[in-house]
Parts: C-alpha cells; sequence; structure tokens
C-alpha cells in the first residue's frame, strides 16, 4: 500500500518536514521558514532535569504545539489520534493510508533503522505514506535521507516507546482548508503571538530569560561532565545540525522574517529580521565555543560563550519587542 502521488520532499525539521508533506497532499505549499512561523515555532528552552547526563538547549516549542498552531492559523482539519494499543495504533494509520492519506506520525528516533544516532528522542515527527508486508515508508528530514524506510517491528517500537517528550502512538491526518487565507493577514498574529510568549516566561528557563541563565550556567560545564570531550561537541552538534535548520532554529526564523517583510509593510518586522539575522550568526558562533571547549578544555571558550549568551538575551529581547 503506496501512495504513489504522495511528496517525498524532506526538509531540514522534522516536524515542519512532515507538515509539508500532509499540506502538500491537500494542495498547499509553503516554504519551511513560513510553516515554522507561521506555527510559532520559536522558543528557547534550557533544560537540566534530574537523571541528565548533560543539560539541553532547546530553540523551539515542545513537539507537536508547532502543528496545533498551524492549524488553528490555517484553519486545517488536524485530526490526532493516540491510543496505547499497539493493535489500534496500527488500524488507525492502515485506515488513513488506505484512504489515500498520509499520515504524520510522533515517535521516538531511536529505533528507527535509518538513524545512525543511536539517542532517545521521543519528539520527532515523520510523514508515513506507505507500507509493504515488511517495511514502512517515511519522509524525514533530507539530512536522515528523506525519503526512507524502516521495518514495521521498528516503527511500532518507536510510536510505542515512553518517556520524556512521548505520545501515546500519536497520529494525525491533514484536510487542507476550502481556500488558504492571505499569507499577509495571516503573519503578523503568528509573530506577535510568538513574541509575547518569548517576553514573558512563566518560569527563568524559558525565553529571552533562559537564553540568560544559560550564560550563567554554561561557564561550569567542563564541570558538569565526567567527559567533556563527548558532552560538549554533541551539545554543539545538536545546536546546529539536529534538524534545527543551524543556529538553534534562528536560521529558520530569519528567514520566515524575511519572507514576511516581502508580504507586509512592516518597519517591526524589518527590524526583527535584521536583528535575528544578527542572533543567528551569534548562536552559530556560541556553539563551535563550546564544541572547542570541550575539545580542549579550555574553560575560556566557555567565558567567550558566556559573553555572546548575555548578548543574545539582550538581542533577543529586543528584537521581540520590535515584533510584538
Amino acid at each position: 500500500m503506496i501512495i504513489e502521488a504522495a511528496s517525498t520532499r524532506g526538509m531540514q525539521h522534522c516536524e515542519t518536514t512532515a507538515l509539508g508533506v500532509l499540506l502538500r497532499h491537500e494542495g498547499v505549499d509553503l516554504s519551511e521558514p513560513m510553516l515554522f512561523g507561521l506555527g510559532s515555532g520559536l522558543s528557547f528552552v534550557y533544560w537540566d532535569g534530574k537523571g541528565m547526563d548533560f543539560p539541553f538547549l532547546g530553540g523551539r516549542v515542545k513537539p507537536f504545539e508547532l502543528t496545533r498552531n498551524l492549524d488553528s492559523r490555517l484553519g486545517l482539519g488536524l485530526v490526532v489520534r493516540e491510543t496505547t494499543s499497539q493493535r489500534k495504533a496500527w488500524q488507525d494509520v492502515a485506515e488513513q493510508l488506505g484512504a489515500g492519506r498520509p499520515v504524520g506520525l510522533q515517535l521516538d528516533s531511536y529505533h528507527l533503522d535509518y538513524f545512525g544516532s543511536k539517542v532517545h528522542f521521543g519528539g520527532h515527527v515523520v510523514a508515513m505514506y506507505g507500507y509493504d508486508d515488511d517495511r514502512a515508508y517515511l519522509v524525514d528530514t533530507d539530512q536522515q535521507g528523506g525519503a526512507v524506510t524502516t521495518s514495521l517491528d521498528s516503527l511500532a517500537k518507536a510510536r510505542a516507546e515512553r518517556g520524556p517528550m512521548t505520545a501515546r502512538n500519536r497520529s494525525f491526518t491533514i484536510t487542507g482548508p476550502r481556500a488558504l487565507p492571505p499569507l499577509e493577514s495571516l503573519v503578523v498574529p503568528a509573530i506577535k503571538a510568538c513574541a509575547v510568549e518569548f517576553l514573558n516566561p512563566p518560569i527563568a528557563n524559558l525565553g529571552y530569560r533562559g537564553i540568560e541563565k544559560t550564560a550563567k550556567q554554561v561557564v561550569k560545564w567542563l564541570d558538569r561532565t565526567d567527559n567533556p570531550q563527548r558532552d560538549l561537541p554533541l551539545a554543539a552538534l545538536l545546536m546546529e545540525k539536529a534538524g534545527t535548520g543551524g543556529a538553534l532554529f534562528r536560521n529558520l526564523y530569519r528567514d520566515f522574517l524575511g519572507e514576511c517583510a516581502q508580504l507586509v509593510d512592516d518597519n517591526g518586522i524589518r527590524v526583527g529580521h535584521t536583528m535575528y539575522g544578527e542572533a543567528a550568526t551569534l548562536w552559530t558562533e556560541v556553539a563551535q565555543l563550546i564544541a572547542q571547549a570541550g575539545e580542549t578544555g579550555d574553560a575560556t571558550h566557555l567565558k567567550q560563550a558566556s559573553k555572546l549568551l548575555h548578548d543574545l538575551s539582550r538581542l533577543e529581547h529586543d528584537a521581540m519587542l520590535a515584533l510584538v
């Protein structure tokens, strides 16, 4: 059972890649930055919970929130199915595919055959467009191969995994709107909603306050781990390469604001676009400094990263003020 007409184009981020597949099947073709921005996807979190080997820096909203935001904004017919039964989970997917509709899946990438990096991440999202007796046909990011396959057994394990950011065998489908509203009427509310959240974080780990907290904590990172040569370069790699589009999603948001500046004559958007261009460059520098600290054991690199993070907290705060 293969949906031959399904688009199998991979993009940079997993959730926007899956959304792109589902939306293009409904006749809606938007750029990845536009999908990310209309979903108010940008955020920041500093996460260092109990039992974690090393802190995690996140640059986007929590898994699936982007999808729900996009559904609300575009008037999509989002249908979400969750179950603790693996039999029912497969039935849900097979029925939708049988009806000719690609399906989005949230799962733990650890179990997928084609993933070279075996790290548990329960917030991964793929699009599924078919299956045969042994394998599932998926669309993942360009980095993971775009159109890929995994065994049906590995897919079931990935969907059923429990732990941080996982969902209960979550699958979802989308029905496109009868008529897509003009983008210029959608982008300003999406930008403002994202800015308000970023400027008013409920706890110090989130938004611009989270970046400031990271600036204070990062100088301790060599002492935070027994294996800095592994953990610091890995943290930097996740910031740049783990489906973020580079610069912890700031490249995607910069490009979104650039598209918006072509749609709407708004000085705040132009200012925000410029400032997020600066922020993207600084985030890449921070990642490089963190990697160098781990490779050399020299804390000077972390002190430099800390200074840039203090600057980034102020810069992104001011950029969001211009956008709100």
